[in-house]
Order: C-alpha cells, then sequence, then structure tokens
C-alpha cells in the first residue's frame, strides 16, 4: 500500500534542563541532571523532596500575561514548545492551509493544577471567588485548543490520555493523519505540569518514588542500577511538527527525520503492576517493526522507557529480549529519563526529540547513574558516558499505568 510519507521538520522543548531542544540536547549528552528539591511547594513532610522542574520557563515570553494566568502551567509549557517549534519549521504565524492542520497532543493527569486553586478558593472564600475559567483550563484537551487556536489548525483536534505511553501514542496518532490523507502538517506531542503535593503524595503511596537521595538528587534517577529505587517525577513539553514529505518538499523545508511506524498495545493485566511476562511492550515493540518494515537487526538504538523502578526495569529488558533475541545485546539503549526524570506525558515527546538529535548528531546519549550491574538488567544501557556511534534508526518505547504501551520508529531521512 502506498501511503504518505511522514516527516519531522520542527521541535520544540521545555524540560528540566532548559527551555529549547539545544538546551536538552546538551544537557543529556553532558550526562547532565535536571533533578533538584522542589521549588513549587514545601515538601520538608514527605519522604521524597525532589524533582524535575524546569528552570527559567516565564510563560509572558510566549504570551499574554493575563491569558497565562487563565490556564494551567501544563498548557503554558505546550504552547510555549508549540510556538518555538513552528517558528523551527519555518511555519511562523497561522498555518498556511488551515484545514489541513491538525493537532494531536496529549497529557496523562492534565491542568488539575488550577482546579486544585479553585477548589483551595472555594472552600477559603466560598463559589463566588472561584474563576470561571477554571473548569475549562483543567480539561486534558486544553493544551490541543490552545495550539490550534494559536496557528489555526483547522483541522482535526484529537488528545490522548494514555499516561505515561500518552507522548509517544500521540505522535503516532499524528503520524497518522497524514498518511490518511487528511492533514498535511500536525503539531503532537505531549505535556505535564504537575508538581503538587497530592501528586507525590500519591505517588509516595505507591511506593514508586525513591526516598534516599534528597540530599544528592541527580543520583536519583538509576535505570537499570541494582540499586534503583524509583522514578523522580517531572515536568515538561515536547512538540514534533509532522508533515507530508511532498509538502515539505514543496516549500523546501529541514527535515530531521522520518517516522516509519508506530503501534500501542495493552497489557490487560494490572492497573499499576507490569506484566511480568512483558508481552504487552514487546507486542508493542515488534508491531512498531513491523509497520515500519524493519528487522529487529536494523534497529540502531533504543531509547528505553527506563523508569528506574525496579519492575519496569526488569520486565522492560525482558521485553527487548523477546523481540530482539541475541541482538538484544548488540544493540545500544539508553534512559532519557535518567537526567530529566518522568514527565509523564510529555516523556515519549521528550524522548523522540532526542532520538532526532542522536540520528541528527551521532552520539547517544548515557544513561547515568549506572553503578552496580543487575543480573536481571544486562543490556548495554550506554552507561554514564555519550557515546559516538552512526544511528540511522531509532525505536522509542513508552509503557504507562494501565497497561498502556506505545512505541515509535524514527528514521534518517533520504530522498
Amino acid at each position: 500500500m502506498n501511503r504518505p510519507r511522514v516527516v519531522i521538520t520542527g521541535i520544540g522543548a521545555i524540560s528540566p534542563l532548559g527551555t529549547t531542544p539545544d538546551q536538552l540536547w546538551g544537557g543529556l549528552i553532558q550526562g547532565k541532571s535536571g533533578i533538584r528539591r522542589i521549588t513549587q511547594f514545601d515538601p520538608t513532610d514527605l519522604p521524597c523532596q525532589i524533582a524535575g522542574e524546569i528552570p527559567d520557563f516565564h510563560p509572558e515570553d510566549y504570551m499574554d500575561k493575563k491569558e497565562a494566568r487563565r490556564i494551567a502551567r501544563s498548557s503554558q509549557i505546550a504552547l510555549a514548545a508549540a510556538i518555538d517549534a513552528v517558528k523551527d519549521a519555518g511555519l511562523e504565524g497561522t498555518m498556511p492551509e488551515p484545514e489541513r492542520a491538525g493537532v494531536f497532543f496529549g497529557t496523562a493527569i492534565g491542568g488539575l493544577d488550577v482546579m486544585d486553586e479553585a477548589v483551595k478558593i472555594y472552600q477559603a472564600k466560598g463559589f463566588e471567588r472561584v474563576s470561571p475559567f477554571a473548569l475549562p483550563s483543567s480539561i486534558p484537551n486544553m493544551p490541543a485548543f490552545m495550539i490550534s487556536q494559536q496557528f489555526k489548525c483547522l483541522g482535526p483536534s484529537n488528545t490522548i490520555t494514555t499516561a505515561c505511553a500518552t507522548g509517544t501514542q500521540a505522535i503516532g496518532g499524528g503520524a497518522e493523519l497524514i498518511r490518511r490523507g487528511v492533514a498535511d502538517i500536525v503539531i503532537t506531542g505531549g505535556t505535564e505540569a504537575l508538581i503538587r503535593d497530592f501528586v507525590f503524595v500519591g505517588f509516595i503511596a505507591m511506593r514508586a518514588l525513591p526516598v534516599n537521595y534528597n540530599d544528592r538528587p541527580g543520583e536519583a534517577c538509576c535505570p537499570f542500577d541494582a540499586n534503583r529505587e524509583g522514578f523522580v517525577f517531572s515536568e515538561g513539553a515536547g512538540v514534533l511538527i509532522l508533515e507530508n514529505l511532498e509538502h515539505a518538499r514543496q516549500r523546501e523545508a529541514r527535515i530531521y527525520a522520518e517516522v516509519v511506524g508506530h503501534a500501542a498495545s495493552a497489557d490487560g493485566y494490572h492497573m499499576a503492576a507490569l506484566d511480568p511476562d512483558a508481552a504487552g511492550p514487546a507486542r508493542a515493540m515488534r508491531w512498531a517493526l513491523m509497520d515500519a518494515g524493519l528487522r529487529p537487526e536494523e534497529i540502531d538504538y533504543i531509547n528505553a522507557h527506563g523508569t528506574g523502578t525496579k519492575q519496569n526495569d526488569a520486565t522492560e529488558t525482558r521485553a527487548i529480549k523477546a523481540v530482539f533475541a541475541e541482538n538484544a545485546y548488540q544493540v545500544p539503549i539508553s534512559s532519557t529519563k535518567s537526567m530529566i526524570g518522568h514527565a509523564m506525558g510529555a516523556s515519549g515527546a521528550l524522548e523522540a526529540i532526542a532520538c532526532v538529535k542522536t540520528i541528527e548528531s551521532g552520539c547517544i546519549h548515557p544513561t547515568i547513574n549506572y553503578k552496580t550491574p543487575d543480573p536481571e538488567c544486562d543490556l548495554d544501557y550506554v552507561p554514564n558516558t555519550t557515546r559516538q556511534a552512526t544511528v540511522n534508526t531509532t525505536l522509542s518505547n513508552s509503557f504507562g499505568l494501565g497497561g498502556q504501551n506505545a512505541c515509535l520508529v524514527l528514521k534518517r531521512y533520504q530522498a
């Protein structure tokens, strides 16, 4: 079947390592951690007091102050990353053909910071003082709305909420809009910004966060290491501009990479625990490779989900072995989360950008904080030091709460 080719022509990233893709990538290849003590609330009474907070983000650099006050932080950073990505793609202003431009975006949790504030105001001052923007600003599709409004994307607008698989699945969904011929340009990605006490209380109750690194936050996330304790919660937004190849050629756009495959699967096992057989993640990887028309040995690099929890890293390792067989020991693997933490709905999008930069630069960023090998995790995780390599194809994994699995295959663009 002949289907339109989908290419990436613009990227934007707001992350704990900075507010541009270059700052994100520069930090990653330096092995720099963006994890620090929480400043957005007082964490003193909590056993985990660290997070991946975005440094030096000022919403008024991207939007009117009044508008910024009305929307959730997740929408603010999503719009900021989209503005940068659209500019990077050479598409400043409104879309040239609005009805051929779509949005496929995601967030795992949404703008509950706005609703949290509204509840506090209601309890302290009464319902008359609650902002009429509180409810609409908190719902998950607001980032997609803000982006479609900003750039007059009048084609399909979709929001996906599949926990930690959100960003990756959104990019796959955006690619499908172009493959189906209903859009020429799709603004896609994911966002999350909810560093609030009630979120941390929830994850602490699940025993998912590290509790022994408050005095050394940069060492807290150690995926695949035998002494890993859990993931570090973070915030961020990643945006990619996807485009029909012929459309990109016609306007002589720069092309970063090509989206050649994606897939999603479900575990059907447990709301939080991973299937120990790793069948769901393995299915997603196999199907993504099938969609791309590639064999496992043709993948040059895997960007792992790599959260740093005991169960996730061992299960992901089993899934990679199930799909790649002996080649699992040859393909380099690294975890972006070791440096920026787990930004939930944004993670897959930020990791896709890391894959784009890996292809572009010929550098594989490391998995930092890898000190003690785990017999259950015995693959090549590119420990601690950036590696030079020719990378033509990448596989990015995202596995989330509710047994949601998504995988994305990117390839170096060849005319």
